[in-house]
């Protein structure tokens, strides 16, 4: 969303921001970029977890907001469907309502359900998928629909008709990197506080447990369990990253980004990333499917295709011609052009 924020400002939009605040600080970069900031306080816990409403929408209601997007005409940008607790309150049927939508949000949730192993979490997760199920018609108060992938745009517009549009994620990079035909070893990264990311990194040490190629796992929060299990496969490394830049020297030593996902949804940023920063991308169709990245990518599904693909990958040239691929292809993804999508629209 900062990136969004960036390139929206650099086509000459005057922003006012409303955020809701929960463990980060105010970061005053924000003001370089927009008009105003306003900060909000997520509501409790227990009142959000009682609402009829889902957690993610119902924690998001403040009437201060409501009352300062009442104040003005301003085209309004809804960043996610859990940020439209206002549409509730009234349909701003005087404005322009944009919704960027996420996620296909009660299927995401399904699937974290899926991947969870603790009880209560699992059961919020269904109750949640439930309440955003019969949330998601509160977008019909939308003028537009900016979803976020090929596969969520063709969902939304099942339902909203011509008020879908696809705007693909903003994000930090301008062109592909210039990299060596070779790098050093396989690569994931991700946190493992996520629950689909902990279980990717199970699949991934179970497709390396037998092979010689060298695989660093990239991220933060490493259970003690994990250690103990990387600590008996010499070839696999755990790195915390910490500081900024840490990433960018992996991405750029990086033969293979492995990054199965066992939920589809939406285009994930380290997918985008990887192909903008490093050499080759390997991934599940999870992953891949109806992103519009499928030919920069290779798929493989099951343990075998993986390791097979991974034998291959890690002999094979990183080549200009790829890279030179790569750029044609990503265009559409420029965060630069897609502002400006959205300045049209405006």
């Amino acid at each position: 969303m900062f990136y969004k924020i960036k390139a929206l400002s650099e086509q000459g939009v005057s922003l006012i921001l409303h955020c809701f605040e929960h463990k980060r600080e105010r970061q005053d970069l924000l003001e370089h970029y927009c008009h105003q900031v306003y900060y909000y306080p997520r509501q409790s816990v227990f009142k959000s977890l009682l609402s009829k409403y889902p957690f993610i929408v119902a924690s998001r209601n403040s009437q201060d907001l409501i009352n300062r997007l009442k104040a003005d005409k301003n085209p309004i940008l809804f960043e996610g469907l859990h940020t439209t607790f206002p549409l509730l309150d009234t349909t701003f049927s005087d404005r322009l309502v944009l919704v960027r939508t996420h996620n296909i949000e009660h299927d995401y949730y399904k699937g974290l359900a899926e991947s969870e192993v603790r009880f209560f979490k699992k059961r919020f997760f269904k109750i949640e998928a439930s309440k955003l199920k019969r949330y998601e018609m509160i977008l019909s108060k939308a003028d537009h629909i900016l979803a976020i992938s090929p596969f969520e745009t063709a969902y939304y517009q099942k339902l909203f008709k011509d008020k879908t549009i696809f705007i693909p994620p903003f994000h930090e990079n301008r062109t592909v990197i210039d990299l060596s035909e070779k790098g050093e070893f396989a690569f994931y990264h991700g946190d493992l506080k996520v629950s689909d990311n902990y279980k990717a990194v199970d699949f991934l040490l179970e497709v390396f447990q037998y092979l010689d190629y060298p695989l660093v796992i990239g991220g933060s929060h490493f259970p003690k369990s994990l250690k103990k299990r990387v600590k008996a496969l010499p070839h696999i490394s755990l790195i915390d990253i910490a500081k900024e830049g840490q990433l960018t020297a992996l991405f750029a030593k990086a033969q293979i980004n492995i990054l199965p996902s066992f939920q589809k949804t939406g285009i994930k940023l380290k997918l985008i990333n990887a192909l903008y920063q490093s050499r080759f991308v390997l991934g599940n169709a999870a992953i891949l499917e109806d992103t519009g990245l499928e030919p920069l990518c290779v798929k493989a599904n099951t343990k075998q295709e993986m390791q097979e693909e991974i034998h291959r990958l890690m002999k094979t040239d990183y080549t200009k011609a790829f890279q030179l691929k790569k750029q044609n292809v990503l265009q559409v993804f420029d965060s630069k052009r897609n502002a400006m999508q959205i300045v049209e629209l405006l």
